[in-house]
């Protein structure tokens, strides 16, 4: 029996993809690295230290790895606190109402930072929804390592066969598949060139995972 929701955040609850591919691509200036179209995508659903290490390695650069989070981290910051356009993804806040509604105990697992997560929270006022939230940043390993889910998981006090993940990245949902969680696929046109094929289900509107929908598809 279905009993807890554990949530990406990006491209899942919020649309914050524009705002970070501004603000890396800013950083890339920043440090003379020209990433290309693939390497980029190819970054999705890590954590920006993971990216940043990676970004290193690729273009041999003389900076530290924390050097770029941090020049990343300032431009996403300018840019969140100017951008007026940046908003819940379409049927989600319908959805974590109706989840709530249902005694379903929700968990947050993002690879984002815990500053940039509790920006999004405030802003939209999500933490009433939520037991509980996870950085990827804060952790040893990143997606698509199952770290993250398994200990959103091991948070919500029920097994894993008794929660379910929604990703929206293949780095994601590997981490999910690695996890033994039921994982949704959400594909959005917010989420380019990713994987769905190990997936348990592929939706691509929110309606479609209702709560009474989604204990038809599991029981």
């Amino acid at each position: 029996m279905l009993k807890a929701v554990i949530f990406d955040m990006d491209g899942v609850i919020i649309d914050s993809e524009p705002l970070h591919h501004k603000a890396y691509h800013k950083m890339f200036n920043d440090v003379g690295a020209n990433v290309s179209k693939e390497l980029y995508e190819s970054f999705t659903g890590q954590s920006t230290l993971n990216v940043c290490k990676k970004v290193c390695e690729v273009f041999n650069l003389n900076e530290a790895p924390e050097t770029l989070v941090k020049l990343k981290r300032k431009h996403y910051k300018n840019i969140f606190e100017n951008d007026d356009a940046l908003q819940l993804i379409d049927g989600v806040l319908k959805l974590i109402k109706n989840y709530h509604a249902n005694g379903l105990k929700l968990v947050l697992a993002s690879s984002a930072s815990m500053p940039s997560i509790n920006q999004i929270f405030e802003r939209f006022d999500l933490n009433q929804y939520f037991s509980a939230k996870f950085s990827g940043a804060d952790l040893k390993q990143s997606k698509p390592h199952p770290e993250i889910f398994i200990k959103a998981a091991e948070s919500t006090g029920f097994k894993n066969e008794e929660c379910l993940v929604i990703e929206d990245s293949t780095n994601g949902i590997k981490a999910a598949n690695a996890a033994n969680i039921f994982c949704v696929g959400y594909d959005s046109l917010h989420s380019t060139n990713q994987d769905y094929s190990t997936a348990n289900l592929v939706v691509t509107s929110f309606d479609a995972i209702a709560f009474e929908k989604l204990r038809e598809v599991l029981d």
